[in-house]
């Protein structure tokens, strides 16, 4: 049986244990052996980590120690896979650069608050986002520093409204990637659980959670 584990914790305002709700028995459905916890220890369990196909990060803002953060690193290096949203997975442990690296960019602003946005599939092939077309979100739209590294799948444009310096600027809002041997998903798109009622959203995620996991 394939296992996941959903660490979730930080800041209450994008509901981490509401989102955990949204997605652990979509895990379960596809057959995984799904464990929840509210404490990074979690990351010092060297055998647990690299026992585990795929972690879902749910922890926002917050620290992380030095040990933790190298738990959860090497697992996956060694082939364990991550995949997130932004509510738990960038804008997570601003201090800690390594951490910032596996995930691909961190977040830095949502001009505006909530707004109404877009999200555009630009890889229409790829099995995280075959079949989906561009959506509509009413919430944070996020400015994030991106690796180029990153196989983007989806974008957003920032209109200026809201920010006039950034008018026009497309950023990445869906990408995969790979940190050693583990594969990396993220999408930016989850601000709170309400988030993932619509339907691209919540697919997306879902998906995203497959590809990554080995």
């Amino acid at each position: 049986m394939k296992s996941a584990l959903m660490v979730w914790g930080g800041w209450e305002g994008h509901e981490p244990k509401q989102c955990v709700d949204v997605f652990a028995p979509y895990l379960r459905e596809q057959g995984y052996h799904v464990e929840i916890a509210d404490t990074l220890d979690v990351y010092l369990d060297q055998a647990k980590m690299r026992s585990l196909s795929l972690v879902v990060p749910v922890w926002t803002m917050g620290t992380i120690t030095g040990e933790q953060e190298k738990g959860l690193l090497e697992a996956v290096k060694s082939g364990v896979g991550i995949a997130g949203w932004h509510g738990g997975m960038a804008d997570s442990f601003r201090n800690n650069v390594g951490y910032q690296f596996m995930v691909g960019g961190p977040w830095v602003a949502h001009p505006g608050g909530v707004i109404d946005y877009e999200v555009n599939i630009i890889n229409h092939k790829d099995p995280i986002t075959a079949g989906l077309r561009d959506f509509k979100m009413h919430s944070e739209q996020y400015y994030l520093h991106v690796d180029p590294s990153n196989e983007v799948l989806a974008t957003t444009t920032f209109s200026g409204e809201h920010a006039s310096w950034i008018a026009g600027c497309v950023m990445p809002a869906v990408w995969k990637r790979r940190w050693g041997a583990g594969r990396v998903f993220y999408s930016s798109v989850g601000h709170v659980a309400k988030d993932f009622d619509v339907l691209e959203a919540r697919t997306i995620v879902q998906r995203g959670m497959m590809w990554a996991s080995r």
